[in-house]
């Protein structure tokens, strides 16, 4: 593994022991409010470390196979949220055969074929497949969810594999493989989610979307916006090629368009009228609770690095 990641996780490892051992003294010190879903959380927190640090290591196959794994969950979360057709269930299959072939083409590192396997191919694909069903009460419905689950959980998280795949440009502190530009957006992308949360529980304010998601404040966006961009700035030399303000930008990157990608699968959520994805990580909800930033950060700070650098 590049001595810089194994740095990095050391780090990102002391930020959770430091969690873990503040919720414990909050449990011995102030032992009548309830601690569970935090310390749920914190676990949660040092398995997924864990499993990122042990694909990383493990090589870049390893970790695409993994990333493909998240996919089928988080398209597996969605499809059971979303009402469907049973006349459909042979496009579903489909849609999860389309995980292996997007994966493909980033384990071979063929852009053209990446970048429109499922925007254009499959976006033509499943509706072809719907009219030989013959089944026309609900078709636009069916297209549109399917592919949009698509898009977000297969094409959208890829992109973060195919940072893997990318050649090493030179940084301030040598070369920059693709596992540190994975390590960078990932880290940055959930420690948003927790800045955000954390300026909007202590500052409180205007809310910015009070029917879809509540909690979500003014303050806390652009104190999370802020936070994430100071320490992309204070990262960007050790974990990516950028300098200085493209640092800065892809900071405001994550952090915004996170943002946005958080509060669009809120409303798809809100529409189907459940409160998380699922229940596979204890304190988060699902796999599709924990990469909904992504959605939206991931394509778009790939592409903004592609543009630069590629």
């Amino acid at each position: 593994m590049n001595p810089i990641l194994i740095y990095a996780f050391c780090g990102l490892a002391g930020l959770l022991v430091l969690a873990s051992l503040a919720t414990a003294g909050l449990m011995r010190w102030r032992p009548a409010h309830d601690y569970t879903s935090l310390r749920q959380r914190i676990q949660t927190w040092w398995g997924l470390t864990a499993l990122l640090a042990l694909g990383l290591a493990l090589g870049r196959p390893v970790a695409i196979v993994l990333a493909a794994l998240v996919s089928f969950l988080a398209l597996r979360e969605f499809l059971s949220l979303v009402p469907t057709r049973p006349v459909d269930n042979p496009v579903l299959l489909l849609a999860y055969l389309a995980i292996p072939g997007q994966y493909l083409w980033v384990h071979l590192a063929w852009y053209g074929m990446f970048i429109v396997f499922i925007p254009v191919y499959f976006f033509l694909l499943l509706p072809v497949r719907m009219v030989i069903a013959g089944e026309t009460k609900g078709f636009l419905q069916a297209a549109g969810t399917v592919h949009w689950g698509l898009m977000a959980t297969v094409f959208s998280i890829s992109h973060v594999a195919y940072l893997l795949v990318l050649p090493a440009h030179t940084g301030a502190h040598g070369p920059v493989p693709g596992e540190l530009l994975v390590f960078y957006l990932l880290v940055l992308s959930q420690l948003n989610d927790i800045a955000q949360f954390l300026w909007g529980k202590m500052l409180g304010g205007r809310r910015i979307t009070p029917t879809v998601s509540p909690n979500k404040t003014w303050a806390g966006l652009l104190g999370g916006v802020g936070t994430t961009t100071l320490l992309a700035w204070a990262l960007g030399p050790w974990l990516t090629p950028f300098g200085p303000g493209q640092a800065v930008l892809a900071g405001l990157i994550i952090s915004i368009f996170g943002f946005f990608g958080d509060v669009v699968v809120s409303a798809i959520k809100r529409d189907v009228g459940v409160k998380d994805s699922g229940t596979l990580l204890p304190g988060h909800g699902g796999v599709l609770d924990r990469l909904d930033s992504l959605t939206y950060a991931a394509p778009l700070f790939f592409h903004y690095t592609y543009y630069l650098y590629y």
